[in-house]
């Protein structure tokens, strides 16, 4: 993996590496007292955030993890955890406004908006989700999540980005909430999303393998 941007002196200055984690943080994690988590199924990302953070590992295990769009549905998966302890989770609490010891998060990240593409592809890493849809010859992405807010934050992430990327109003699932971005522009978007990520290391592999094979057919 390639890495070219050094790491950031302060987890809460604007970022690309801070706004990958935070997304990803954001997606799939909490923050609590004196420990940050987050949880991945990519190997290579697990030891990335790790890094980005200062983390000394990430933790594996086998998990029974439930399908985003349907919970009775399930499938065992490996799954890496990355805690960060110390004092981060709170000033990273006051700082973005993500949800601290069970409270909501008001989610604001306008401190990190240069590197909306980075924080958008961690969000998508962290809760979303990409499929291709055979009956219709597309691609699919959607976001899911328990928090309705974190989901609306992520349409307004979606409304400053440079490609066109409409999506469709919330829906209830039986893991809270989502929401599909329109697949007539979702090959556009995951190609803006993952631009440039060779060369920064800021991906999963198994997750941009998997949109970039679903946009090649229907390509």
């Amino acid at each position: 993996m390639s890495v070219e941007t050094g790491a950031p002196n302060d987890m809460l200055a604007a970022h690309p590496e801070t706004a990958y984690f935070w997304g990803r943080v954001t997606g799939d994690g909490e923050c609590e007292d004196s420990c940050i988590t987050v949880r991945t199924n990519d190997e290579t990302a697990a030891r990335r955030l790790a890094s980005i953070a200062g983390a000394e590992r990430a933790d594996r295990r086998i998990v029974e993890r439930a399908y985003a769009h349907d919970t009775s549905i399930t499938r065992q998966e490996e799954e890496f955890t990355v805690q960060v302890v110390g004092g981060l989770a709170d000033r990273a609490s006051a700082a973005l406004g993500l949800p601290f010891e069970g409270d909501s998060g008001g989610y604001r990240f306008d401190a990190l908006a240069d590197y909306d593409r980075q924080l958008l592809r961690g969000l998508l890493e962290g809760c979303g989700t990409v499929c291709f849809k055979s009956d219709d010859d597309a691609v699919g992405i959607s976001f899911v999540h328990e928090d309705e807010r974190l989901l609306r934050t992520i349409q307004t992430l979606l409304d400053r980005c440079p490609v066109d990327a409409p999506y469709d109003d919330l829906s209830e699932t039986s893991s809270g909430y989502w929401f599909g971005v329109d697949d007539d522009a979702a090959p556009a978007l995951g190609d803006w999303l993952y631009e440039g990520s060779e060369e920064t290391g800021l991906f999963a592999p198994s997750r941009r393998r998997k949109l970039r094979k679903s946009i090649e057919r229907v390509r």
